[in-house]
């Protein structure tokens, strides 16, 4: 019985605390929730950084609330099949969503028919981490930091080429936003994901190239590429020498970032019990050194939903405009 009255008390007490959430904390569903095992879906395979998250978050949660969450991957179509497969289980809480912006902010843009709604059916828990992009542009750019990049394209409208994913990918919004924000033509040359592009990279075929840190620093120690600016605008922290392009362009910032939602009519208490795990887990040195160690951090301007529903809001608002100016339409 001191047990469980001890697991009850931290748990009303880490709802209160819940990343600075603002729902009032009931004893009621502080007990009650969770009494079975959760289902934690993933809309990626095994080992990528969504996946990670979402395994790291089952840890925190599960040692938290005594009940196993447990990860169910369902890759493909850019998180959208368990993005419906999520949106369409039962509404008690005992499955959740982890996602990146994919099938959240730009699946609406991409596909003319959905099986869930982004903003209908789900409510953020709490940002899971964040991680920035580099900016890689190869050696023959006469470039060494951001100003030089921007003034280089401004006399030269259409001659830097930059690879991406693919059309409507992380890597082609997050450089159109940048070229919108200084004002640059750039040429986009999609590819079936970021590994081609950086080999054309290397290769001189392409001039520039917005990526993940792991898929360009291995190339900058032997200078086969530029490194010129990371995209949050706090300086990373392993990256402390490499510039954020907010220091040349005041308030830009693009983030690949990990959010976990619940059902939309999940009791407020029951989603503070769920935050409360991530804010008890942000606490562990351990969990802050893997962070790093996959290049996210926790993003201390996003720990209330109240923020993290405003960051939903900007992000669709610019991913709606750069879609319509980039002429996307819906598959």
């Amino acid at each position: 019985m001191t047990i469980m009255n001890n697991r009850r008390q931290m748990l009303q007490g880490l709802a209160g605390l819940g990343a600075g959430l603002c729902w009032p904390a009931s004893q009621s569903w502080a007990q009650a929730y969770p009494t079975k095992p959760v289902k934690l879906v993933v809309g990626a395979a095994p080992g990528g950084p969504v996946d990670f998250m979402a395994r790291l978050y089952g840890d925190q949660a599960t040692a938290l609330t005594g009940q196993s969450f447990v990860v169910d991957n369902k890759p493909g179509a850019s998180g959208t099949i368990a993005a419906g497969m999520a949106a369409k289980s039962a509404q008690d809480g005992y499955t959740l969503f982890a996602s990146g912006p994919a099938a959240i902010v730009v699946a609406p843009h991409l596909f003319a028919k959905l099986e869930y709604d982004p903003q209908k059916d789900f409510v953020p828990v709490s940002m899971l981490g964040a991680g920035a992009f580099v900016l890689a542009v190869h050696p023959s750019v006469p470039a060494n930091n951001v100003a030089e990049l921007i003034a280089y394209a401004k006399k030269n409208p259409g001659a830097l080429s930059y690879g991406s994913g693919g059309n409507g990918s992380s890597g082609q919004l997050c450089t159109e936003s940048f070229a919108a924000r200084a004002g640059l033509d750039l040429l986009h040359v999609p590819y079936k994901g970021d590994g081609p592009a950086v080999n054309d990279l290397l290769g001189g075929q392409l001039k520039m190239m917005f990526t993940a840190p792991n898929v360009a620093l291995p190339h900058m120690s032997t200078g086969k590429l530029k490194i010129l600016a990371v995209t949050s605008q706090e300086r990373m922290g392993s990256l402390p020498q490499i510039p954020s392009v907010h220091e040349t362009l005041n308030g830009f910032e693009y983030l690949g970032w990990v959010i976990l939602f619940a059902p939309s009519s999940l009791a407020g208490d029951a989603v503070n019990t769920l935050a409360a795990a991530w804010s008890r887990g942000l606490q562990d040195t351990n969990v802050k050194t893997r962070l790093e160690g996959l290049g996210m951090f926790p993003p201390a301007r996003y720990g209330s939903r109240e923020a993290v529903n405003n960051l939903l809001k900007f992000e669709r608002e610019r991913t709606a405009q750069l879609v319509k100016k980039l002429g996307i339409t819906p598959a």
